[in-house]
């Protein structure tokens, strides 16, 4: 049985004015996870940052995660960037759109979850995939910086109209997103997704204990250790979603795969 893990932190976004924090911190801290506590090899966990995370080496990346899988193997994805959407157009009305990682090259470059999903979609039967994903793979979803005195929030979304495309409000991506999404059910997953927070919100890069990570990593990494590293999926999902609404955070993080998936244990 191989365990082989894959975590992609990029905090620096050229030409935006909109860098991120916690993000490298994130990859490190999921991949540090893995090889103290879940028995993955070091040599078998990469990681991906800043400048050397391009789309294209993401995806190789990706690939060779994927690459001579066999039943009985355990996989982990880990991303932590800023997010965004690409609208499909249909004269001037936009019909629907795609959700997408942003990697360093974004000005030429994103991942749209249809990329990921055909990754995936070859997997073989008794691979246990995880991805875990803040911020997340969503259209509407992005980090926000939250300070310890509490501003009204700013989105830090990297807005498609930011690098030359078409551009949506929010209210008009959740009632796309609900028909865009019928088609992909959970029960064909073959991944098991926790994601940073619904469609229609943010996810937020946080400094807590002096330290920037993204919300849901952090709070999601003490809920393992608080388990003694003994948790499922499912009430991860729940214990993160509790600590975050605790400690004034307005983001949701998603739990999404097969039933079954969801109630194993955690990278095993």
């Amino acid at each position: 049985m191989a365990k082989k893990a894959f975590c992609v932190g990029i905090n620096d976004y050229p030409g935006t004015g909109n860098d991120l924090n916690g993000c490298v911190n994130d990859a490190h801290a999921w991949a540090d996870l893995l090889v103290a506590h879940y028995d993955f090899p070091q040599a078998d966990v990469k990681l991906l940052s800043d400048k050397q995370a391009t789309k294209a080496n993401i995806l190789a990346g990706l690939k060779a995660l994927l690459a001579g899988a066999r039943a009985g193997d355990v996989l982990v994805f880990t991303n932590s960037s800023h997010g965004t959407y690409i609208v499909d157009t249909d004269g001037d009305e936009p019909d629907r759109y795609d959700e997408a990682l942003v990697p360093y090259d974004f000005q030429k470059n994103l991942i749209a979850d249809d990329e990921l999903r055909a990754l995936f979609a070859d997997l073989p039967a008794g691979v246990r995939l995880a991805m875990i994903s803040d911020s997340c793979h969503s259209g509407s979803v992005t980090r926000d910086v939250l300070p310890a005195i509490l501003p009204p929030p700013r989105p830090r979304l990297l807005r498609p109209g930011e690098f030359g495309r078409p551009d949506l409000p929010d209210a008009k991506l959740a009632k796309l997103r609900s028909s865009h999404r019928k088609g992909y059910p959970q029960s064909g997953m073959k991944e098991t997704l926790l994601s940073g927070c619904e469609s229609t919100e943010y996810s937020y890069d946080a400094q807590i204990g002096g330290t920037f990570h993204g919300a849901m990593t952090y709070y999601a990494i003490e809920a393992i250790t608080e388990a003694n590293y003994r948790i499922t999926y499912a009430d991860l999902a729940r214990v993160v979603n509790e600590k975050l609404l605790a400690e004034g955070y307005r983001q949701t993080p998603q739990l999404e795969g097969k039933t079954k998936n969801k109630k194993k244990q955690i990278f095993v």
